[in-house]
């Protein structure tokens, strides 16, 4: 019952807010897309702990630097983007163009300033995201991006893009790895939830300067650490180190192969 009524707040609060950030993308500027959006994301994270009876608890907003600076985080659910737009004020963040598709969404999506990139990757989707974070750090925007490229289950995780790095040298920005275990309570898309307390965790920023392989490794080791810690915190078991897997498009390079050898 709880997974259903939040389904009807989702669908509501959604087409409602998005109908009016549509009109509101007629404005100059900015400003009023923002106010709608931003208002949208404050109601859907309430209903969540009202309807779905998902609480979140935000750590470590203490350690976030002064000026502009890029949020790499985990992404294990659709209630990610909610949770970690509601702590700022003005948000880039990176997205994929699949969501573009949806009406009118990718007119609101280049009206609020979203990095919209290729979903698949490569050579055009880095040029692409080099481009559009450009134009957001030079507005002073603080940039959230997913490292993995791609929603992850629980205990699994994917191979961080280099993206987040070109960003971090090309803008000489420090990078906050966030830390969280929304995806116990939340799923990846799924329309099941789960009462409990979620947590989001900001840990210490990634100072400038370090060279693209020391900068991964100690990104990811942050970020998978901590988000492995606040899962068994949640959940009262042990400590257990996150499995890497194919992502879909690796995958299905690999099926190939097989398929043609099928056929």
């Amino acid at each position: 019952m709880r997974s259903f009524t939040f389904s009807i707040a989702y669908w509501a609060l959604s087409i409602g807010y998005f109908l009016v950030a549509a009109f509101a993308a007629l404005a100059p500027g900015r400003g009023a897309t923002t106010w709608v959006i931003r208002r949208y994301v404050r109601r859907m994270v309430q209903a969540m702990a009202l309807f779905a009876g998902i609480k979140l608890q935000v750590r470590g907003k203490e350690r976030l630097p002064q000026g502009g600076f890029i949020v790499a985080s985990k992404h294990q659910s659709w209630g990610d983007g909610f949770a970690t737009y509601d702590q700022f004020d003005d948000l880039a963040f990176v997205t994929g163009d699949h969501l573009e598709k949806f009406p009118l969404l990718g007119t609101v999506l280049k009206k609020l300033g979203a990095i919209v990139v290729n979903s698949c990757g490569g050579h055009t989707a880095r040029a692409a995201l080099k481009e559009r974070a450009a134009d957001a750090h030079k507005d002073g925007r603080r940039i959230l991006i997913y490292p993995e490229g791609h929603l992850a289950k629980v205990g699994e995780k994917f191979r961080y893009r280099s993206g987040v790095w070109h960003m971090y040298r090309d803008f000489n920005m420090p990078v906050v790895p966030l830390a969280t275990n929304l995806g116990l309570f939340w799923p990846q898309e799924s329309s099941r939830k789960t009462p409990g307390t979620a947590t989001l965790e900001f840990l210490d920023p990634i100072p400038t300067g370090l060279p693209k392989e020391d900068f991964l490794a100690r990104l990811e080791a942050a970020i998978e650490g901590k988000t492995a810690e606040l899962i068994a915190e949640a959940t009262g078991g042990p400590i257990i180190a996150a499995v890497q897997v194919p992502t879909p498009s690796e995958m299905a390079r690999m099926t190939e192969p097989q398929q043609a050898a099928a056929a």
